[in-house]
């Protein structure tokens, strides 16, 4: 399999530049220069790397996209494509479980009094929002505060991830200054009391040895690309189209736009009208 990430292609990696020397506090950024006991950093590390993946196939790289690139790029890739497998494993589980209607007991919204002497609002449950079809017809039918929960923790994680405190705070440095790409740091900074960690909360890897480690980085790989694959499988056939394998499921079919983030649902926020106006006109 190609040793990079499939889901980085479509978006912009760093370009090589000298580095300038910042300083955040006592974070040096440039702490842990590029070298021997770096993470992978040239195209041989990567070549090294898909032998140790797919010893079958090995390094395939048709676009040539690491020809050439830095180790900040490297970095970049690697980086991204371990973190997007991790999401796409959790994304296939989860559309496998709410497309077989699989759903919390409770519910998702009370009945809530916007202001004092107005009706209350109607409760949703989450059997409500099952009941609204398969999994991409279920995010479309989510009240727009649950949306903009969803999208603020994620963009909360994606800004504590980056933070050269958090990742010193864990023993590294930022993936683009030869920090081990794939560590999501400790919330140890966190104001807030927070009882787990994100990553390994219970400290099962914290048991194993470093070859054992290893072993299990390589199989999170290969399980993340084929999740990747997986997921947009999936929500193809949704869409009616025929993807081999999947598309005799009998998996739910969904007539929205999949780009879109909000639906009529979410017609309260501000731009939103504005964008409906153009789904199902883009040609696609």
């Amino acid at each position: 399999m190609l040793s990079t990430p499939v889901a980085a292609l479509g978006l912009s990696a760093p370009m090589r530049a000298a580095a300038p020397k910042m300083n955040l506090g006592n974070i040096d950024f440039d702490s842990k220069p590029w070298g021997a006991d770096s993470d992978i950093s040239d195209k041989a590390g990567m070549e090294a790397l898909a032998v140790k993946l797919n010893p079958t196939i090995g390094f395939w790289d048709p676009l040539g996209i690491v020809d050439g690139a830095s180790p900040e790029t490297i970095g970049w890739f690697r980086h991204a494509e371990i973190k997007h497998g991790r999401v796409a494993m959790a994304a296939f589980v989860g559309f496998c479980v709410q497309a077989n209607g699989i759903h919390f007991p409770w519910n998702l919204q009370g009945p809530i009094s916007i202001f004092p002497g107005n009706a209350n609002t109607a409760a949703i449950s989450f059997a409500d929002i099952s009941a609204a079809g398969g999994p991409c017809d279920q995010w479309d039918a989510l009240p727009t505060p649950a949306k903009i929960q969803i999208l603020g923790a994620i963009a909360f994680l994606e800004m504590w991830s980056e933070n050269p405190a958090n990742l010193a705070e864990s023993g590294t440095v930022h993936y683009v200054r030869g920090g081990k790409p794939g560590v999501f740091p400790t919330f140890k900074n966190n104001p807030h009391p927070v009882p787990l960690e994100l990553w390994d909360p219970f400290g099962f890897t914290s048991k194993m040895t470093p070859e054992r480690k290893e072993k299990a980085l390589l199989a999170e790989i290969n399980n993340g690309r084929l999740a990747m694959l997986g997921i947009f499988g999936m929500i193809s056939a949704s869409k009616g189209l025929i993807v081999p394998g999947l598309d005799g499921l009998g998996l739910p079919q969904y007539s929205g736009e999949i780009m879109a983030p909000f639906s009529s649902t979410n017609a309260d926020l501000a731009f939103v009208p504005d964008m409906l106006k153009v789904v199902g006109t883009l040609g696609y």
